[in-house]
């Protein structure tokens, strides 16, 4: 009889009292080890998962704790001169495997009919609670994302926030964001505000279609 079994990480071929080198594991030397991830079992029938088998596990035991051989990485890059040798020893643990049951080890829960819909109430609130956030001042002629996003940390998230903003206090935001920000004029973009939180996208296109990079 034998399984193969997935243990930190790694797919194994094991069977009753094989001994077996695997990622280190955190239990302490001496522990007894359980594995779950059984994808399958040939006890003179072969058992497939989908993708594990339920119920199905691998008992083992930790015998010990040590390092693999040194492994040497070693790097070049032509005509550059570039050289790099390290080395390399794995964490590893030594178990032994004790036995093989096909049933016994507790299934995966799963979702009842009743749990579904508030699964499902949960991402329709996550939806909402995401429109909420702010809205996309990018529409606003002249506003790329750089200086949206210096408008969000300004505390100007809204259409109707940055309508209530004067041009001063919009140039000193700028400003303060350096040099490359003060140059920029935002004359209009109150004005372009106030149509777009008041939902006029018609007027606000037929404005913005006028006026070269939202300068009046």
């Amino acid at each position: 009889m034998y399984a193969i079994v997935e243990i930190a990480g790694q797919q194994f071929k094991v069977k009753k009292d094989q001994k077996v080198f695997v990622h280190r594991l955190q239990e302490e030397v001496g522990s007894n080890v359980s594995f779950d991830k059984v994808l399958l079992v040939d006890d003179g029938n072969v058992t497939l998962g989908a993708p594990v088998i339920e119920g199905a596990a691998v008992n083992a035991k930790i015998l010990n704790h040590l390092k693999g051989d040194k492994v040497i990485v070693f790097k070049k890059k032509r005509r550059k001169g570039y050289k790099v040798k390290n080395g390399h020893r794995q964490y590893l643990s030594e178990i032994v495997i004790e036995s093989i049951v096909t049933n016994g080890a507790k299934p995966a829960k799963k979702e009842t009919k009743k749990e579904a819909p508030k699964k499902a109430a949960a991402k329709k609130t996550t939806a909402k609670k995401s429109t909420a956030k702010g809205d996309d001042l990018k529409k606003i002629e002249g506003i790329g994302p750089k200086i949206a996003e210096i408008f969000n940390n300004a505390g100007i998230t809204t259409f109707a926030e940055l309508a209530a903003t004067s041009v001063e206090k919009l140039q000193e935001i700028l400003a303060a964001a350096g040099s490359r920000y003060a140059s920029k004029k935002p004359g209009s973009w109150p004005k372009q505000a106030k149509m777009a939180a008041e939902g006029k996208w018609d007027e606000l296109k037929a404005w913005q279609d006028a006026h070269d990079h939202g300068i009046e």
